[in-house]
């Protein structure tokens, strides 16, 4: 029987039959030599007996609970990140299987972890590669097209192809901008750096940014929310993400149409709105508008690159944060950003 492989158990089975033996004779004996009370030192043998075998049952149970405790501390230092944490398991018996088992799988969790590791370590470096390589070639057509402009200021149709390709540029340079920012987000190549910041500020900043465009095409961006909530995040990433967002709204909003954030604090949950009176997204296209490169085959948009939504989801999940979106034709489109507020337990 497997069970009797492990010697503690046969060792368990071996005394308690010796002790069922040895009260069995000595109460035959009892009995044979007819003693007074002979029911009395036959209960108190059998009394004895079932004393001895149950102390030897507390004995191997309480040895089986300081092996499973050394046991759940060996796996619990693993998940805190010990990958070093290892499971005694030299002896023999189903239990010692298990943690054999056990072992093996760290042993492979170890191994896939190295494996990603060097994984990212090699896309972060060509990452990298990519971005010098792509950066230079960019800077360099830039300072052409600016220097035919210069050239061109007669020629009106010479003069607005080079505005045309100046456009294109740019949007060459924030699509590789953001393909390197999301593709590092998803290697974990980024380290998010928290510190307590003001939404207030951060938001202030974000509608600075956007001003002067907002101004160009008759937009307001408005903002309200108590100036003294904070928020533990990475500042430059939050602003990139809100950013990317209050771009989608000024490129889907008209002339004098609006755009407010506004955020609020509850109990656990910091909460970011950015609410606009746009164009509004198509039913069919809402659950697809967080996908990379998506294009609704409604959309009249035609600088975007489907990257800005995507990149901002990234940066909130990053923070622990969700994104929530509601539109509707013709009103507008509201996104709704919730932050848990960390607690000490």
């Amino acid at each position: 029987m497997k069970i009797l492989a492990n010697r503690k158990i046969k060792l368990i089975f071996c005394w308690a039959l010796l002790f069922i033996i040895a009260f069995t004779l000595l109460s035959a004996v009892i009995i044979g030599l007819k003693f007074e009370n002979t029911l009395l030192y036959v209960m108190i043998c059998s009394l004895c007996m079932g004393i001895s075998i149950l102390s030897i049952g507390y004995w191997y149970f309480r040895e089986q609970n300081k092996i499973m405790e050394s046991a759940v501390i060996q796996i619990k230092d693993y998940i805190s990140g010990n990958q070093n944490a290892h499971i005694e398991c030299d002896d023999e018996g189903e239990l010692y299987r298990l943690f054999h088992e056990v072992n093996s799988l760290v042993s492979i969790l170890n191994a896939h972890a190295e494996n990603e590791g060097k994984t990212k370590k090699f896309l972060k470096d060509t990452i990298s590669d990519i971005s010098h390589q792509l950066k230079t070639p960019l800077a360099a057509l830039n300072v052409y097209n600016g220097i035919m402009q210069e050239e061109a200021k007669d020629l009106p149709n010479i003069k607005e192809f080079m505005v045309l390709s100046e456009q294109e540029l740019d949007r060459i340079e924030i699509l590789v901008q953001n393909l390197l920012k999301i593709t590092k987000l998803d290697a974990g190549t980024i380290i998010i750096e928290k510190s307590i910041e003001n939404v207030s500020e951060m938001m202030d900043y974000i509608k600075k940014h956007f001003s002067y465009r907002a101004v160009q095409e008759e937009k307001g961006i408005y903002l309200s929310g108590d100036d003294t909530i904070t928020l533990l995040c990475d500042r430059n990433w939050l602003i990139e993400a809100i950013g990317n967002i209050v771009k989608n709204s000024l490129d889907h909003t008209k002339n004098r149409n609006a755009i407010h954030i506004e955020w609020k604090q509850f109990a656990s949950v910091v909460q970011i709105i950015i609410k606009d009176n746009g164009s509004g997204i198509y039913p069919e296209d809402l659950y697809h508008i967080f996908k990379r490169f998506y294009r609704s085959r409604f959309s009249k948009v035609t600088q975007g690159i489907g990257l800005g939504l995507p990149l901002a989801k990234s940066i909130i999940e990053a923070h622990s944060g969700t994104i929530e979106v509601d539109s509707e034709l013709g009103v507008g489109t509201t996104f709704t950003i919730n932050f848990l507020i960390p607690t000490k337990l």
